[in-house]
């Protein structure tokens, strides 16, 4: 007996029932789902729900326990600022003492141009110094002999600024001037002045000034002596009660502060002594006591 020919179903089939206007059967097993349908279809199940809502609730509770637990910051006190200080200090490299000084007092350093001394022509510089602003006005302090007889004085100050100055003081006795800018740079600094009256040999002290015109330039020393006198070559008056120095200083320091490790004027560069005509530096300096030089602006003393 001839078995009956089987076919497996074909494309073609399928295909031919669709021809004939009849429908595809569809699998039993349903439509395949894609994963994004599949989470889409989870997310909308009240189960799903209650667990977002769950979850929401158990990070604001976990929030509001480390708010509540959290310990209280410590209040802040000169103790607590002492000891970051001292951490700093310990952990990070300074500058040298003198650096800060000169820092200090940086911004109340000026030189001093004057002009047409010995000419007619106000145009020729004959001579530069330095000054220290001590009133925040304009008031400046310098040594008599750098401005005298200038028919003009022109002043440069730390911000790079010019102004014309007049000679307001003076107190030939100890070789002091006093000037008044006409114009006064926004946010001028003074410098802060110290009594001298603990002023030892051997405490260190910072020259700042121009010399040679070249500046502002630092030099560091100690004082060498107290109550000392000194008559320059070409003065007339010997200055007294001086106070001696070895931190270099140089023709256009004359006027320049001298002052401490804290940036503070003790005294006003006045002269060297050198045994030669050279005029250069060979380890002794004079400045005037800021006591005197405060005396001559008009200031009350320490």
């Amino acid at each position: 007996m001839r078995k009956p020919v089987v076919y497996s179903p074909s494309r073609r089939s399928t295909a031919a029932t669709a021809v004939a206007g009849e429908a595809p059967v569809a699998s039993q097993a349903g439509p395949v789902q894609g994963p994004r349908a599949a989470w889409r279809e989870r997310l909308a199940s009240p189960r799903a729900g209650w667990l977002v809502s769950a979850s929401l609730m158990a990070v604001l509770a976990g929030v509001l326990v480390w708010q509540v637990s959290r310990p209280e910051p410590l209040p802040l006190t000169q103790k607590a600022i002492d000891q970051a200080v001292l951490r700093s200090l310990s952990t990070q490299v300074l500058p040298s003492q003198a650096a800060r000084a000169a820092e200090v007092i940086r911004p109340a350093v000026v030189r001093v141009q004057s002009y047409g001394r010995t000419d007619a022509d106000d145009d020729d510089e004959d001579g530069v110094g330095t000054g220290v602003v001590i009133v925040d006005k304009g008031t400046i302090l310098t040594n008599l002999h750098v401005v005298a007889d200038a028919r003009r004085i022109r002043l440069t100050f730390a911000d790079g600024s010019h102004s014309a100055a007049t000679i307001v003081g003076a107190q030939p006795e100890n070789d002091l001037a006093v000037l008044q800018a006409h114009t006064i740079p926004d946010d001028l600094v003074a410098a802060t002045m110290r009594s001298t009256h603990d002023l030892l040999p051997g405490q260190e002290v910072v020259a700042v000034g121009f010399p040679f015109g070249i500046g502002p330039s630092v030099s560091a020393g100690v004082v060498s002596g107290l109550g000392r006198s000194f008559k320059s070559p070409d003065g007339e008056n010997e200055v007294r009660n001086l106070i001696q120095f070895d931190a270099a200083a140089n023709p256009g320091n004359s006027g320049g502060p001298l002052i401490t490790m804290s940036g503070e004027v003790v005294g006003i560069v006045t002269g060297i002594l050198n045994p030669t005509q050279q005029r250069t530096f060979v380890g002794i300096g004079f400045a005037v006591p800021i006591e005197s030089a405060a005396s001559a602006a008009g200031l009350p003393p320490f």
